[in-house]
């Protein structure tokens, strides 16, 4: 007699084949789409089915139709947005996550993956070198991260005046003054608007989009004295990859007593590398930061990181308890679900864990450092192609070229494209189209770098045929 859970067994081996036969395809598949998401439409939905299906055949037919319409994003060529890859540590413990099927919200009841995430959060926090007294909350991705930090900071800044907005809510709270870098990612202003605290105000960067220790100054100044103020500083731009002068930005922010958080989505984890932490100097007397480990450290989507320095902050902000709820004889760093805005969760820190288990700390520095090698070599090798000009001081993982005017240079973005060889994608910079590549990826080698210099040195001169 066989067990019902013996009905998984097929439909996982097949998964198991059917994923490792896309693996195995990237190094020498074009790394766009072949179809739209109409066309998958077409293949894939329909008139909601009256039968069922056994759920191998019902792998193979996810895989067969989803497969013209998915993106290399894991090839060593996509240089499109910081998506990252996926380290096989990461990607076979995402599996078991999966398997497992935790709810990874208390301690008591699946103190397994807790644990597991609570060891990777340490590692976290000794690898960027920041507080080892932060909390840290597994979230779905930058975004969130965002969320968390700046609701900790709403929650703080107005408790130092004397109000519960836990109680009061915002309706005739003191005003909050959120003081932003003018090229911030749109992603904090959507968390600001998330939690009702409306538009910036936005401080002038430099050139490569750092944000002007004057012009936060005089903004600082402008705002009365020991009002509930938040600076929202940025380590790596979207386009430049510049980092903000931390160390001068935050001692001036904390003498006006404001709150200070980061967005390090991708360019936190210049804080493991001896050789980049020049670039956040700093960054560790910040009240909150917020990072995506899928970015750089390649594990599976669907895990931002929340750090917050005062736990104090962020569990009153988003924690919650309830008399069904089991706490842990022992709270040790506390519940998960006091740290996200999550009830119920896959416990997406388990990857993180892998990934970092699987480098080690010298790993997680070559795995930075490369990208930023990769980056400059990209940089230095079309710069050497007539007509092509980067325009930002590639100082990390982000490099923008010109191609002349924006017709020319949104051309040479289409035909690199179409042509499936790499995939970089056009962006607007300082009033200008450019090209925008972001290196985000672990198995991106020269090689990759050469033949997709080669793919923009055939779009430019397509062009000019």
């Amino acid at each position: 007699m066989t067990s019902r859970h013996d009905d998984y067994d097929a439909a996982l081996d097949r998964a198991a084949e059917r994923s490792k036969q896309w693996l195995t395809s990237i190094p020498d598949r074009r790394v766009g789409p072949l179809q739209s998401a109409d066309e998958i439409l077409m293949r894939l939905g329909g008139p909601l089915p009256e039968q069922g299906r056994d759920a191998a055949t019902v792998v193979d037919e996810l895989a067969d139709g989803a497969e013209p319409g998915l993106m290399a994003s894991q090839s060593g060529r996509f240089f499109g947005w910081v998506m990252g890859g996926t380290l096989p540590a990461a990607l076979a413990s995402d599996w078991l996550v999966s398997a497992w099927d935790q709810n990874a919200g208390l301690r008591f009841t699946t103190p397994a993956v807790v644990a597991i995430e609570e060891a990777a959060a340490r590692w976290l926090l000794e690898l960027l070198g920041l507080p080892l007294s932060a909390d840290v909350g597994f979230v779905t991705g930058a975004t969130m991260a965002n969320f968390a930090g700046l609701a900790a900071a709403r929650h703080a800044v107005l408790e130092g005046v004397g109000w519960d907005v836990n109680v009061e809510g915002l309706t005739g709270s003191p005003a909050v003054h959120v003081l932003v870098g003018a090229e911030r990612h749109d992603t904090i202003d959507l968390a600001l608007r998330y939690l009702g605290l409306g538009h910036p105000r936005a401080v002038a960067a430099d050139r490569e989009g750092r944000i002007e220790l004057s012009a936060l100054s005089e903004a600082l100044d402008a705002i009365p004295d020991r009002e509930p103020t938040v600076v929202c500083l940025q380590a790596g731009n979207l386009h430049s990859g510049a980092f903000d002068p931390f160390e001068e930005a935050i001692t001036m922010a904390h003498r006006h007593g404001a709150w200070v958080h980061i967005d390090g989505a991708f360019g936190l984890w210049a804080g493991a590398s001896p050789s980049l932490r020049s670039l956040v100097q700093g960054f560790e007397a910040a009240d909150s930061w917020a990072s995506d480990a899928h970015k750089t450290l390649n594990v599976p989507y669907d895990c931002g990181i929340a750090i917050v320095a005062q736990p104090s902050a962020l569990r009153s902000a988003l924690g919650a308890h309830a008399d069904y709820l089991i706490s842990d004889a022992n709270p040790g760093p506390g519940d998960p679900l006091e740290k996200v805005p999550e009830f119920s969760r896959r416990a997406r820190g388990v990857p993180t864990w892998a990934a970092i288990r699987s480098l080690g700390r010298q790993g997680v520095v070559k795995l930075v450092e490369n990208m930023v090698e990769m980056a400059q070599m990209l940089a230095r090798e079309i710069e050497l192609l007539d007509g092509a000009e980067v325009l930002n001081d590639v100082v990390y993982t982000q490099v923008c070229v010109s191609f002349g005017d924006d017709e020319q240079t949104r051309v040479v973005t289409d035909r690199i494209i179409r042509s499936g060889i790499t995939w970089m994608s056009g962006s607007r910079w300082h009033g200008r189209s450019v090209l925008r590549i972001s290196v985000s990826n672990w198995s991106t080698d020269a090689k990759d770098v050469h033949a997709s210099v080669e793919a923009v040195r055939q779009a430019m001169s397509q062009t000019t045929e």
